[in-house]
């Protein structure tokens, strides 16, 4: 069987057609295998999705509990047949309930990655090497400018900043779902045990991640009209990047704009987005990582998807491993 014959790019998504069913499809399909909870990846609509439980979970969390005519929930490591093709999720390191998707059927197994990461990170299970024929890797942050610190390093950042500037709001732009709930976390790791206090839009998810044995300690509503604006001096504020173009983010005392995501690693971008303390914080693999993972997969075959597809094309060539863009449309970057 070629590769080709059991994984095709469609203009809905990724297209087995010995199995009939979509994995992350942008339009709504008869059958959807999803790999995590992030939106440009997980569309309500579907009539019926595949995933794994914490996903399906989110998913309600997000677009209401009829997201899908039928779901069905698939543990990480579990095999399911459909249509005679092989089906196995993998954990994915990425957010919470996020997986790798491995397609197999007549000897050929094919590894769809999704968004993937392989830092540690206690607020989701780990990245598990998945051995493969052909390896469908994401390419995000696919250029060798891209090399992520250590988390704990930008987090130490912050909290000295915090020291520093007593009297100031540190506002931290993170994303809803995965970036919020990791800075929260690597917070309380480096020792930090004030109160949180956080944007309603991540109030649902954060307490979905408390509910599911993952501390973050005390979170309490960023909302000032309750107080005096002078109460959140020296407060670590987070929340999603969009709220921070809006009139909530001035109501803080002197605030110090911070943003969480590997693009701060350019400062171009950080000086675009007005953000006085970039934090290299990433949900992503870096330039190494994503050359390390598909050296490691033993893959003869690399396909690239969303990102920056040629740069790593190239890189798989020049290693002697057959690669193409799949050209991809519709996912962004909502993870980091």
């Amino acid at each position: 069987m070629r590769a080709s014959d059991l994984l095709q790019p469609r203009p809905e998504g990724l297209y087995c057609p010995p199995g009939d069913f979509f994995i992350d499809p942008v339009r709504p399909v008869a059958r959807a295998l999803i790999t995590h909870g992030h939106s440009d990846h997980a569309r309500a609509g579907h009539a019926k999705v595949l995933a794994t439980r914490q996903t399906l979970d989110i998913m309600a969390l997000r677009y209401g509990e009829d997201f899908a005519g039928a779901t069905q929930v698939v543990g990480f490591g579990e095999t399911i047949d459909i249509a005679g093709v092989s089906v196995t999720f993998h954990p994915a390191g990425h957010v919470l309930g996020s997986a790798q998707i491995a397609v197999e059927k007549g000897g050929l197994r094919i590894v769809a990655s999704g968004d993937y990461k392989r830092m540690p990170d206690a607020t989701c299970t780990p990245f598990e090497l998945v051995p493969c024929d052909v390896f469908i890797t994401e390419a995000t942050f696919a250029l060798p400018v891209f090399r992520h610190p250590p988390p704990q390093e930008e987090i130490a950042r912050l909290l000295k900043s915090v020291a520093q500037f007593p009297e100031r709001t540190h506002l931290v732009g993170a994303y809803a779902l995965g970036k919020a709930q990791r800075v929260m976390k690597l917070l309380r790791q480096a020792g930090y045990d004030r109160p949180i206090h956080i944007h309603g839009a991540l109030a649902r998810l954060s307490a979905y991640y408390q509910n599911e044995g993952i501390d973050l300690g005390a979170l309490e509503p960023a909302t000032v009209e309750a107080g005096r604006k002078g109460d959140f001096a020296g407060a670590v504020v987070i929340g999603p990047p969009s709220a921070f173009a809006d009139r909530w983010a001035r109501r803080f005392p002197d605030p110090v704009s911070c943003f969480a995501s590997g693009w701060m690693r350019i400062r171009q971008r950080a000086r675009q987005r007005g953000v006085e303390l970039p934090l290299i914080i990433s949900d992503h693999c870096d330039w190494d990582e994503l050359c390390e993972t598909i050296t490691e997969t033993g893959a003869g075959e690399v396909w690239v998807t969303h990102g920056r597809e040629e740069a790593l094309v190239r890189w798989c060539e020049l290693q002697g491993i057959s690669a193409r863009p799949l050209h991809l449309v519709g996912y962004e970057d909502e993870g980091d």
